[in-house]
């Protein structure tokens, strides 16, 4: 039944159901995932800070964090746990596709791993954001100190160890996550 929702029912059953974390895939099948770990949020809270801080500094788009959902053009609704657009894309949006879950895929994701995600299910949820059009993806896995970079038309490129900073390269300039700060302990 809930599989049948039109984009305005499950914008409202997402109204109706607040509390829960909720996405819809692209076979309209729906998610409800239980709310992060402390420590997760504690790793979240700094990727998100360290993402508006350098767009403060440069504004050259709009950050949003794990509470924003996007409805994309498959038809899927997800919400990454970090995500930056572009600016001029945000702003050529009309107002209705503002509105709700944005109708736009975010230029850059970040997905955090937490203890309860699986990692298989997790990069393909970053290659869905690809084939929505995000230029670069990053799935971060703090528990294994290890960050997977997507990017399209390229293949997965691992990132091992926290004592370094990540660089977002041409997409946001000047951007380096700095990984000893999302580490668990």
């Amino acid at each position: 039944m809930l599989e049948h929702l039109n984009d305005e029912e499950f914008y409202q059953f997402c109204m109706d159901n607040r509390d829960w974390r909720i996405e819809r895939d692209a076979d309209h099948q729906i998610s409800i995932m239980p709310p992060a770990s402390s420590e997760s949020g504690a790793a979240n809270g700094e990727l998100n800070y360290q993402l508006a801080h350098w767009n403060r500094q440069h504004a050259q788009g709009i950050v949003f964090d794990s509470s924003a959902g996007f409805t994309l053009s498959m038809g899927a609704m997800l919400s990454p746990d970090a995500s930056w657009i572009a600016q001029a894309r945000w702003d050529a949006l009309s107002a209705d596709d503002r509105r709700g879950f944005a109708r736009i895929c975010p230029d850059f994701v970040a997905e955090l791993l937490s203890p309860t995600d699986r990692l298989t299910e997790t990069m393909r949820k970053l290659e869905h954001w690809l084939e929505a059009g995000a230029q670069l993806g990053w799935l971060v896995a703090p528990a294994t100190e290890s960050v997977y970079v997507f990017e399209p038309g390229q293949p997965v490129r691992p990132v091992v160890g926290f004592d370094q900073d990540l660089v977002a390269g041409p997409l946001l300039p000047g951007f380096r996550l700095q990984l000893r700060r999302l580490r668990l302990t």
